[in-house]
């Protein structure tokens, strides 16, 4: 069954300079709880010193208005996140880890290896409280620091998450570079040793691809679609990555092939203009010249940025 899981009011928000009162996050949460997505991230329960966006975390979880068949989770990084997971109700916590070492170290503060060994007890601990876990994979195609990330990486860290007792992975294209063929490339050989059903996929539109991406995916049977209404979003440890696929464009383009995906596109408009009053700043933009993103791609020729051409050919 098709999954639209909106990661807008956590991963949408987590890197926005402007102040959001907990007042418009729960608003906006209660009213994409009425669209038909599947399941909402509604926050983090991370340091609220490094992500303070989100430090209202538990105030939003003990007022939203939580609708029946809606899956509320939240992103948690260790131990300590999950008990104050725990007292907030959540029905699924993510734990999150990257293939690419240079970024953990940046984003997590550990090596890849050192991620999973933390994620051990917090899975375990979920588990007991009948949590269902989900494992982020970033950087499954491209990383800002370290380049192409070769796909049997992807797929050994993947299974590492399956082996600790995560019920599915979503695999990410944090810096949004991954074309269609890299996209089919990493499927032909990651569903070959794991079911479609237990995968996610989670894409950023800085180069114009998510769309496509999403579609590539559906082709090969993945029903689970991460994205965030408006595009919004942004990761602060991948430089010049902006934000991830619209949801209204997976809507859309998933309805063009035929899928009945059950979500109202008014009412993720309703929710997305929540918003306007609080958010300044359009992360929908190619990212700046010579930035580690902008540097990554194929169409960049040093510093000289590709917006004269066309970064969809």
């Amino acid at each position: 069954m098709l999954k639209i899981v909106e990661v807008g009011p956590r991963d949408g928000l987590q890197d926005e300079t402007a102040v959001v009162p907990p007042v418009a996050k729960i608003a906006f949460v209660d009213t994409l709880s009425l669209s038909g997505v599947s399941e909402i991230e509604v926050s983090a329960f991370v340091s609220r010193r490094w992500v303070p966006q989100l430090a209202d975390a538990e105030e939003v979880f003990r007022k939203i208005s939580r609708k029946n068949g809606v899956v509320y989770s939240a992103l948690v990084p260790n131990e300590r996140g999950l008990d104050r997971a725990i007292a907030a109700r959540v029905n699924k916590v993510s734990v999150f880890t990257a293939v690419s070492e240079t970024f953990n170290r940046k984003n997590i503060n550990t090596s890849t290896a050192g991620s999973i060994r933390r994620f051990r007890p917090v899975v375990r601990g979920a588990h007991g409280e009948g949590l269902t876990v989900r494992g982020y994979v970033s950087t499954a195609f491209w990383c800002a620091f370290e380049g192409e990330i070769p796909s049997e990486a992807v797929i050994r860290l993947v299974e590492k998450l399956f082996d600790i007792g995560v019920d599915e992975v979503s695999v990410s294209d944090t810096i949004g570079k991954a074309s269609r063929e890299e996209v089919g490339r990493l499927l032909d050989r990651l569903l070959a040793r794991i079911p479609s059903d237990r995968i996610a996929m989670h894409f950023h539109d800085t180069y114009g691809r998510g769309v496509e991406n999403v579609l590539m995916s559906w082709s090969y049977g993945i029903r689970i679609f991460d994205a965030s209404v408006g595009g919004l979003g942004g990761c602060p440890y991948a430089p010049g990555a902006t934000g991830n696929v619209a949801t209204e464009s997976v809507v859309k383009a998933l309805e063009s092939k035929g899928e009945e995906v059950g979500v109202d596109l008014e009412k993720l408009s309703q929710a997305r203009r929540l918003l306007d009053a609080f958010l300044v700043d359009d992360r929908r933009t190619l990212p700046e010249d010579g930035s580690p993103a902008c540097a990554a791609c194929e169409f960049s020729k040093g510093d000289v940025c590709c917006r004269p051409r066309n970064v969809h050919e």
